[in-house]
C-alpha cells in the first residue's frame, strides 16, 4: 500500500508515524484509518522498534474525522464510518499491545479521534499552544478509538463524562493537571524537547520499557497481590538479561573509580 496520508519510518529502533494530511489539518478519513492500521501491524512485528513516535505536519495534530468524507459517502455511511473504526481500532490496540512504548507529540489541535489517540500514549508532549477538545458528540457522533476506556481511567467516570458531553476546548496546561500529557513544553522548545525525550527513551538498556509498559498496564486489573507477583517475575527475568549484567557491570565499575 502507498501511503498518502501518513509518513512512516523505521530507523536505529525509533519507529517514526506523521499524519501527513495538513491541507485538512490532519483530519481522519478511511484512506488514513486503512494505511494506520497497516503501518501499526509493521510496528509491532519488527523487534528492533525501541520507541514509537506518532506526530504530524502543520500547525494541528488532528481535528478527528473527516466530515466531508462521511458525508460523500452518506448513501452507506454506517458501514462507512464502522469500517473507517475497525482500522482505527487496530492500530488502537496494536499500540496498545505494542512493547516499545508510544511517544505522541501534540503540535496543535488534537479533537475527535486525534484527542481520542492522544490518550494512548504512554508518554505524550504537548506545545504550550495545543489544545484539546472531544468534539464528538457537536455533530451527534459518539467517541471512537478506545477514548471512553481511557479518558475515565485518567479523570474518572463524571469528569470523562462531562469532557465528551460538553467539549470544553482544554489548552496543553489543563490537559496536563487532568493526567492527558505528561510534558507541556514552550513553543520555540517543542522540537528540541521531543528528540531529546526519544533520545532518552532509545538510551535505555533493552527490554526494560517494553517490560515496565506490560507491567503498568497489567496493574489496572491487577490486586496488589497479583502486582506484586508480577513485579517479582518481571525484575527477576530482567536481571537475567545480559545486557542488564553489562548494565550492572558497568555501574559497580564506575563506582568503584570515583572511590
Amino acid at each position: 500500500m502507498k501511503l498518502t496520508r501518513i509518513e512512516y519510518s523505521a530507523k536505529d529502533g525509533l519507529a517514526r508515524i506523521t499524519i501527513a494530511n495538513e491541507a485538512k489539518h490532519n483530519s481522519l478519513d478511511a484512506t488514513f484509518c486503512a494505511e494506520f492500521a497497516k503501518v501499526s501491524v509493521e510496528v509491532v512485528s519488527d523487534p528492533s522498534i525501541k520507541v514509537i513516535l506518532i506526530d504530524a505536519h502543520g500547525k494541528s495534530f488532528c481535528v478527528g474525522g473527516d466530515l466531508d468524507n462521511f458525508l460523500e459517502n452518506r448513501h452507506r455511511v454506517q458501514a462507512h464510518v464502522s469500517e473507517m473504526a475497525a482500522n482505527f481500532h487496530t492500530a488502537t490496540a496494536h499500540l496498545r499491545r505494542a512493547l516499545a512504548p508510544v511517544v505522541i507529540a501534540v503540535n496543535g489541535m488534537a479533537a475527535g479521534g486525534g484527542f481520542s489517540l492522544v490518550l494512548n500514549a504512554d508518554i505524550a508532549i504537548a506545545k504550550r499552544s495545543a489544545r484539546f477538545c472531544a468534539a464528538y458528540t457537536k455533530t451527534g457522533l459518539t467517541p471512537d478509538g478506545g477514548g471512553t476506556w481511557f479518558l475515565p481511567r485518567l479523570v474518572g467516570l463524571q469528569r470523562a463524562f462531562d469532557i465528551f458531553a460538553t467539549n470544553p476546548v482544554l489548552t496543553a496546561d489543563e490537559a496536563f493537571q487532568l493526567g492527558m500529557v505528561a510534558r507541556v513544553v514552550d513553543d520555540d522548545a517543542f522540537s528540541a524537547e521531543v528528540q531529546k525525550l526519544v533520545a532518552q527513551l532509545l538510551a535505555v538498556p533493552d527490554g526494560a520499557l517494553g517490560a515496565l509498559k506490560q507491567l503498568l498496564r497489567k496493574s489496572a486489573g491487577a490486586s496488589l497481590d497479583e502486582q506484586l507477583m508480577n513485579e517479582g517475575i518481571a525484575i527477576g527475568e530482567s536481571a537475567a538479561r545480559p545486557n542488564t549484567i553489562a548494565g550492572l557491570d558497568e555501574f559497580v565499575a564506575r563506582r568503584a573509580r570515583k572511590t
